[in-house]
């Protein structure tokens, strides 16, 4: 399964077989209140019951993944972080070392290609954090390739373009 999830939403025009497109800012979800119950009380559930429930399970079942996300400070914009953050429930508490490093396992996540396309006016500094946070988090993703992609907002949908039909050369 392929799965985009972006922060806008896009007329693609471009139909690839077992994808599927999510709007997160279509999307009720609240910010991870940091109470572990996904860990705890109700595993690899969050105790919160909003629409992210409904988009983590496709992030861990997907093989291949494209987020797209406004790039702020460095960093993914507030509804993609929102969304991330409350996609730990795929995670368990519990830590392994990997490549001589501490992550946590994962609850039933599937290994996948990832490419992630930031946008906005992204000075080279903050292109060069967003690059080091995405490298960071990738072993906690379970990305086993990942490509980190900039566009300026007047190509964004280009950019999104070229990608998708990427994946089915």
């Amino acid at each position: 399964m392929n799965l985009i999830l972006s922060d806008r939403n896009f007329d693609l025009s471009v139909d690839i077989p077992s994808t599927e497109f999510i709007n997160l800012s279509n999307l009720k979800i609240a910010n991870c209140i940091g109470c572990f119950g996904c860990w705890t009380k109700t595993p690899g559930k969050c105790v919160i019951r909003d629409d992210a429930v409904k988009v983590y399970p496709k992030i861990a079942a997907s093989d291949r993944v494209l987020y797209i996300s406004k790039v702020k400070y460095g960093s993914y914009d507030t509804p993609m972080k929102t969304m991330l953050e409350r996609a730990i429930p795929v995670q368990q508490a519990f830590i392994r070392l990997l490549h001589g490093e501490t992550h946590h396992v994962q609850r039933a996540v599937v290994p996948k290609r990832a490419a992630i396309i930031g946008y906005g006016d992204i000075s080279d500094e903050e292109k060069e954090i967003f690059t080091q946070l995405v490298n960071r988090n990738a072993s906690n993703m379970s990305f086993e390739s990942v490509r980190v992609l900039f566009a300026r907002e007047d190509t964004l949908e280009q950019t999104v373009r070229n990608e998708v039909l990427s994946w089915v050369k």
